[in-house]
C-alpha cells in the first residue's frame, strides 16, 4: 500500500488528493459534492482520480459536516442532564456583551430548550469530594420524558465533573442502560476544566452533532471498505491534528474546525517555501 490519500468535502465540490509514497507521484481530483450523501462524493473522486484503493495505505479526511449542523441548527434533539439548580446555566451564559450598542441585540437560543434541561440531585466539591451522593431515582423522570419526546442524545454535565466523574459516569450507565438507542456524552469525556457555562455548552453541542458524525462516519467508512480500502483512516480536528474515525465518533465537536484547518496548515508550508512566513 503506497499511497496516501486526503479528501475534502467542500459546499460545491470535494476535492481530493493523493501522493504515492514510492514514486513521488502527486494526483488530484475534483468532484460534484453530493448534499444527501456526501460520502458518495469522496467516492466520485475517487473514481475521477483513478485512484485504486487496494493502494492506499493512509486515507486523511476534512469535512465541515460538524460546523455546518451547529451553524443551521440542523442537530438532533438533545438533553441536558445537570446538577439541581444549575439547569438554567447553558441559558444565562456569560455577562459578555459582543454588540454592545446594539439596541436590537438578540441572544442566541440555547441549543437544549428548558423543557429538555433536567436536575439531578448530587454534589460534589471542586476539590472532588462528595458532598451529596447521586440520587439514582431523578433519573427515572429523564428516561420517561427523554423516551417520550424522542429525545436522540443526552448531555451530562455535573458540577466539578472535571475534578471528580465519579457521578457523571453514574448517570452515563444509568441512562445507557434504559435508552440504549440514545447517544450519551459526559462532560469529563469531552473537557476536563471548570467553569460551567463552558464545559455545558461544549458536551452539549458534542451531544447535538454526535448521531450526524456517526452515520456520515459510518457510510463513508463502509464506502471506502466496499471499494478495497483496508488502510488507516483519520479525519481533521480543529487542533491541525489528525484522529481516527473511531474516536471522532466518540468526540465530534474536536472537528468543528476541521474543513478550514488543513487549509490553513497548507497556506503556512506554502509561505514558508516561498519565503514569505506571514
Amino acid at each position: 500500500m503506497t499511497l496516501r490519500v486526503a479528501a475534502d468535502i467542500g459546499g460545491t465540490f470535494t476535492d481530493l488528493v493523493f501522493f504515492n509514497e514510492v514514486s513521488g507521484e502527486i494526483g488530484v481530483a475534483k468532484a460534484l459534492t453530493t448534499p444527501r450523501a456526501f460520502a458518495d462524493g469522496v467516492m466520485d473522486t475517487i473514481a475521477v482520480g483513478e485512484v485504486e484503493l487496494r493502494d492506499v495505505g493512509y486515507f486523511i479526511h476534512g469535512t465541515t459536516i460538524v460546523i455546518n449542523a451547529i451553524t443551521e441548527r440542523k442537530g438532533v434533539k438533545t438533553a441536558l442532564v445537570t446538577t439541581a439548580g444549575f439547569r438554567d446555566v447553558l441559558e444565562i451564559g456569560r455577562g459578555n456583551r459582543p454588540d454592545l450598542y446594539n439596541m436590537r441585540f438578540e441572544k442566541p437560543r440555547p441549543f437544549v430548550p428548558r423543557r429538555w434541561r433536567f436536575e439531578v440531585r448530587e454534589r460534589i466539591d471542586r476539590d472532588g469530594r462528595v458532598l451529596q451522593p447521586l440520587w439514582d431515582q431523578d433519573l427515572d423522570a429523564v428516561v420517561t420524558r427523554c423516551r417520550r419526546d424522542g429525545i436522540q442524545a443526552i448531555a451530562i454535565c455535573l458540577l466539578h465533573a472535571y475534578a471528580n466523574p465519579a457521578h457523571e459516569e453514574a448517570c452515563a450507565t444509568y441512562l445507557r442502560h434504559h435508552l440504549p438507542e440514545v447517544a450519551i456524552t459526559s462532560s469529563h469525556d469531552i473537557t476536563r476544566e471548570w467553569r460551567e457555562y463552558e464545559r455545558s455548552s461544549t458536551t452539549v453541542l458534542n451531544a447535538y452533532v454526535q448521531p450526524i458524525v456517526e452515520t456520515y462516519l459510518g457510510h463513508l467508512e463502509t464506502a471506502l471498505g466496499g471499494g478495497g480500502l483496508s488502510g488507516d483512516l483519520y479525519v481533521m480536528q480543529s487542533n491541525g491534528g489528525t484522529t481516527t474515525f473511531n474516536a471522532a465518533r466518540h468526540r465530534p465537536i474536536y472537528l468543528i474546525e476541521s474543513g478550514p484547518v488543513a487549509g490553513v496548515i497548507g497556506a503556512a508550508m506554502v509561505g514558508q517555501l516561498s519565503e514569505q512566513p506571514n
